[in-house]
């Protein structure tokens, strides 16, 4: 599989590398994760490239800021060692000649040009479509310190105000690199997933030989060879061979797998000890990993509410920062006369007002939980969904193939006196043998797990709708249900006969075993319960939330699987197009619901569902009707979602807090303790701002220590 963000990458580093006129195009095409609006439409600019340049972008924005950062900088040494406030704060003086009372303003006005133009640049879009937003907000700061830098020159030509602007502009900037640095580091796991892919594959060719060709050049139904150690390069199925498989980077499960043939192997998974011959099933983008990966894209532009609320609150912050500003003004000015302190707190307010962190306060955290998700066989579609998921309150599991695996498993069994449960399992196993009927399967399961040595029979005969007939050590052997014992005209054993009634109040199967005439055992048979799921349930409940099961099953067979899971509630005997319905009754209680099903039958009721939450997609994962899709069939990553979910909340709300907690010295910053003499300049108020954007970064990444559920019982949240 190509791929073309490598490409773009070199791309973007040689753009980065231009200076001026380049950089300014890159950002007039390329904005900012924060700049919602003008990142939709500079996309559609681009035409349909692919999601893949918006990771690049990060990185040329990154190095672009990282560049004017020490460049400007540098600009700024002689603006502070020539402004006589510095100089009388230090007590030192630099040597004068003609026109060096210029220096400071000249270096400025260049850094203004230089420094400040990325901001203006990207406060257009937002001013032209009348949205004001957060690049408006930083260029109204960064122009009124200019413009108060150039009035506080022509005032008092001595007084060197300008250090004032070129400090603010530093300190932008340094917030903006630091902020590209992090979005591309969280940004990260798509081009981890990228490198899982291998560059080249052994292709085994018709005549047995094997050739290394590029993984570009395979096609569906190639024969592939993967040796011990190298990484599979194509989904596909295994026709020869045994070896396990570590597919934890695409299912999260740490344990290898164990593959033979007609097992199933995905792209971008290790391979183990073992040689494998795989048919390639799919290549390219049509694998389960690029898949992944588009998910994990996805996800990580897609908005949720809370990011909805970063963006207004913006709009909010430039209106209240106009009137604060407003009112500083005129309050000093009535209180005082026109004075230069009086645009000082103007600017100072405008400078404090800049919701630099709020820009980086959610797009952080989404980044880091939708990698974190991927990392935990957890695909995350529609970012609504998650952070829906934390307000979830009733769960709806799918029985058949999400509680249960979809087949047919022997649960338990019971013989008469003088039998041995392995010498009747044996038997019953034997008779069976030839059978593909998945009630035979499970039998067969069974022994198998049981070690049970195999037994010799002969003579097989089927009877219709009854069951088979086989010898054994020259007895009449019978494998079948009720009607088998009927057209015998036996009648059970009292052991067998209590046994019989108790399984079928469970709703399972029962089979009998009889040898010349007599019923010697009865084995019952259910869709077999995945390990998982008890203790989901219990999870679940510890989270506070209610479980229910949805099955077209019996009531029997429903209240058995649910009686022994533990659940709420069972929704039994539903019609697959009566599942919405279901669904819909409980909102209408006034519950929030999530569906579990398996993205295909339960579509409708996915679609329906507060959070739509596909189990066991496999390969498949581009399931429409989910907002969530899980790799694996494991039960317990649904409470991964719910652990998930919480988390992300809260670190969003905490980034909110600390991206808009500095605002509060707005008052501070209008003069409003100036009569005691504690005033704040715009230096201090950038100060203010750039780190709150720090504590917001940090803060994000404590999200990536956190331990999602794995077989152990929850602690309180």
């Amino acid at each position: 599989m190509e791929h073309p963000e490598h490409h773009h990458d070199e791309h973007s580093h040689h753009e980065a590398a231009q200076a001026g006129t380049a950089e300014g195009h890159a950002l007039r095409s390329h904005p900012l994760p924060h700049q919602h609006a003008q990142h939709a439409q500079a996309m559609g600019a681009m035409g349909h490239a692919g999601h893949s340049r918006a990771h690049v972008d990060h990185t040329g924005h990154e190095q672009m800021f990282r560049r004017r950062f020490w460049r400007c900088l540098l600009l700024t040494i002689p603006v502070l060692l020539y402004s006589p406030m510095i100089q009388t704060w230090f007590g030192f003086q630099m040597p004068e000649f003609p026109a060096s009372q210029l220096i400071g303003p000249a270096f400025a006005i260049v850094i203004f040009l230089y420094g400040g133009l990325p901001f203006l640049q990207m406060a257009v879009p937002e001013i032209r479509n009348r949205t004001p937003g957060m690049m408006t907000l930083i260029s109204l700061a960064i122009t009124a310190a200019f413009a108060y830098s150039l009035f506080a020159v022509l005032v008092a030509p001595m007084s060197g105000f300008f250090w004032e602007m070129a400090t603010l502009i530093d300190i932008m900037l340094l917030g903006h690199w630091l902020e590209m640095r992090s979005v591309r580091q969280a940004s990260g796991a798509l081009s981890e997933l990228a490198k899982l892919m291998p560059d080249t594959a052994e292709l085994v060719q018709a005549d047995g030989s094997v050739k290394q060709v590029s993984v570009d050049s395979l096609h569906n139904g190639d024969l592939v060879l993967v040796r011990p150690g190298t990484s599979i390069p194509a989904d596909g199925e295994v026709v020869e061979g045994h070896s396990t498989v570590n597919e934890s980077m695409i299912t999260g499960e740490s344990r290898p797998v164990s593959k033979e043939p007609g097992a199933k192997v995905i792209a971008g998974t290790l391979n183990g000890d073992g040689s494998l011959r795989v048919r390639v099933t799919a290549t390219g983008q049509e694998t389960a990993l690029a898949g992944i990966m588009r998910l994990v894209e996805q996800a990580q532009q897609s908005k949720s509410n809370t990011q909805i609320l970063a963006d207004k609150a913006a709009g909010w912050l430039f209106y209240i920062a106009l009137a604060v500003a407003a009112l500083t003004a005129i309050i000093w000015t009535l209180a005082t006369g026109l004075r230069l302190d009086i645009l000082e707190r103007v600017v100072t307010v405008l400078v404090i007002a800049c919701p630099h962190a709020l820009g980086l306060a959610i797009p952080l955290v989404v980044a880091i939980s939708t990698s974190l998700g991927a990392h935990n066989g957890i695909l995350v579609r529609d970012r609504l969904a998650l952070e829906r998921a934390r307000q979830i309150d009733t769960v709806i599991f799918d029985k058949t193939g999400t509680l249960t695996e979809g087949r047919f498993g022997m649960v338990d069994m019971t013989v008469i006196d003088g039998w041995a449960e392995e010498q009747a399992l044996a038997l019953a196993a034997a008779v069976e043998g030839d059978s593909e009927h998945p009630i035979a399967q499970g039998i067969r399961r069974k022994a198998e797990e049981r070690h049970v040595p195999a037994a010799q029979v002969s003579d097989f005969e089927a009877l219709k709708g009854r069951g088979i007939r086989a010898t054994y050590q020259g007895h009449s052997v019978y494998v079948g249900g009720p009607q088998l014992l009927e057209m015998l005209h036996l009648r059970l054993p009292d052991r067998l006969a209590q046994f019989a009634e108790k399984a079928s109040g469970k709703g399972q199967t029962v089979i009998y075993l009889v040898q010349d005439q007599q019923p010697v055992a009865a084995l019952s048979l259910a869709d077999v319960i995945r390990p998982e799921s008890k203790l989901a349930v219990r999870r679940l409940h510890e989270l506070g939330i209610q479980v229910v099961m949805l099955t077209g099953d019996s009531r029997a067979v429903a209240n058995g699987v649910a009686g022994e899971l533990g659940i709420d509630t069972v929704l039994a005997e539903v019609l697959p197009e009566h599942k919405e319905h279901k669904v819909a009754e409980l909102q209408r209680e006034g519950k929030q619901v999530a569906m579990v099903g398996d993205g295909v039958n339960d579509a409708p009721a996915l679609t329906r569902a507060d959070v739509g939450i596909a189990i066991g997609s496999g390969t498949d994962v581009a399931i429409e009707s989910a907002g969530i899709i899980l790799v694996q069939s494991n039960p317990l990553d649904v409470v991964k979602i719910f652990e998930l979910s919480r988390a992300t909340y809260r670190k969003m709300i905490q980034n909110l807090l600390w991206a808009t907690g500095y605002v509060v010295a707005l008052p501070l910053a209008a003069g409003i303790l100036a009569p005691i003499g504690v005033v704040l300049s715009p230096a201090v108020g950038a100060l203010l701002m750039s780190i709150s954007t720090i504590v917001v970064a940090i803060n994000a990444q404590f999200l990536r220590g956190l331990k999602l559920a794995e077989g152990q019982p929850s602690q309180g949240r």
